[in-house]
């Protein structure tokens, strides 16, 4: 059983267990502190320096995600010194920013929480610095893979997207390239992702704070910040774990019909930037998706998809039909079958892009009507 102790934050007491950080106390308590390379599944890094607090009787301000809170510890998390700190700090990030991202809040991926705490805290640009970083180990991420984009200027080196590929996916496809200024993202040797370890899931995307790494998917160029968008939560159906996820939807696009722009997931973490809704105890994923729940939503939308039954004539060829010719064809064609070969000649294939309830009545239809189990679906559900 975990001892509880006592702390004090900007003159408050509050309680804590052991093993807590400075950062997680706050939080649970409502006290915000800016954080751009934290995350609840990641092991603390105190790399972007945005956490920083005043700790009594500490010369320097510390991480507050990397330091632990200790009984009778004292910090302020508003002190001058610490605003004047995050002021500085974020003016310094901003020098690395196109002026267009600052003002409209533009977002290649997650989020942008560079450009969010800098407006909060009052950070100003101080003109733009020239970017010394390497660009040919850089920018090589921005290669041919069909998902994932990298600019390497708006990187602010915290690494938050290789410590994710290597402590959540264990893949490690990405690292840390360089030294100093010339530090930088990159896969080993340049190569391009397609060509490395990586999966595709787009986890870097999701966790990067500041819009570096991206999604190339044209949908999301152009669209309203994820703020604007109407989230609506799912349950994936590419295989069988069960991934919950929310669909981005622009309510404005496909003339005014709304259209899925991108897929999000949040993280089961009680310190998730995301709260579950009511009647969610949890996501099975924990933020986590491979390449299918979070890019693979195009069919939704496609311009290929149909949307008029087709019935194939004495001619050979499909021609459009009613719903009700298409499924007394349907009718038809399997009874032929079966009369002529018997019902386990007969086998339904249902799709994991079907809803759960499409893929139920699949199978019923197979088992209930038609006697059969032969019936298969490519998640296995």
């Amino acid at each position: 059983m975990s001892t509880q102790h006592t702390c004090t934050i900007d003159g408050a007491s509050y309680a804590f267990t052991d093993g807590e950080s400075m950062l997680e106390v706050a939080g649970r308590n409502g006290i915000t502190i800016p954080s751009l390379c934290h995350d609840p599944r990641l092991d603390p890094a105190g790399a972007c320096r945005s956490c920083l607090v005043e700790v009594d009787g500490q010369r320097r301000l510390l991480p507050s995600c990397a330091t632990k809170a200790t009984d009778g510890a004292s910090f302020q998390t508003k002190s001058e010194r610490v605003q004047k700190h995050r002021k500085t700090l974020f003016s310094l990030y901003l020098t690395d920013h196109p002026e267009e991202d600052c003002e409209a809040g533009l977002q290649r991926g997650a989020p942008n929480k560079l450009v969010g705490a800098s407006a909060r805290f009052g950070a100003e640009d101080w003109g733009k610095l020239v970017n010394a970083r390497n660009e040919v180990a850089g920018d090589r991420i921005d290669d041919r893979n069909p998902y994932i984009t990298f600019d390497s200027e708006l990187c602010i080196v915290c690494a938050k997207c290789t410590r994710y590929c290597d402590e959540v996916e264990a893949v490690s496809a990405i690292t840390l390239v360089g030294r100093g200024s010339e530090t930088s993202i990159s896969t080993p040797d340049s190569r391009s992702l397609l060509d490395s370890t990586c999966e595709m899931c787009g986890g870097c995307v999701a966790v990067c704070p500041t819009g570096a790494m991206g999604e190339k998917k044209p949908k999301t160029h152009g669209m309203p910040i994820e703020s604007e968008l109407t989230k609506v939560r799912t349950t994936c159906n590419y295989c069988g774990v069960g991934c919950q996820f929310d669909f981005n939807v622009n309510e404005d696009g496909n003339d005014g019909h709304g259209e899925i722009v991108k897929v999000t997931s949040p993280a089961a973490s009680p310190n998730a930037s995301m709260a579950l809704p009511s009647g969610f105890t949890g996501v099975s994923s924990d933020g986590n998706l491979c390449v299918k729940g979070r890019f693979g939503y195009d069919f939704v939308h496609h311009d290929e998809r149909l949307t008029t039954p087709l019935v194939r004539g004495a001619d050979g060829d499909l021609h459009p039909a009613t719903w009700d010719e298409a499924i007394d064809a349907a009718i038809a064609g399997l009874a032929k079958v079966a009369e002529r070969h018997g019902e386990q000649s007969l086998a339904f294939v249902s799709s994991a892009r079907c809803t759960v309830e499409e893929n139920y009545l699949m199978q019923k239809l197979s088992r209930a009507v038609y006697g059969t189990n032969n019936v298969h679906q490519c998640s296995a559900t």
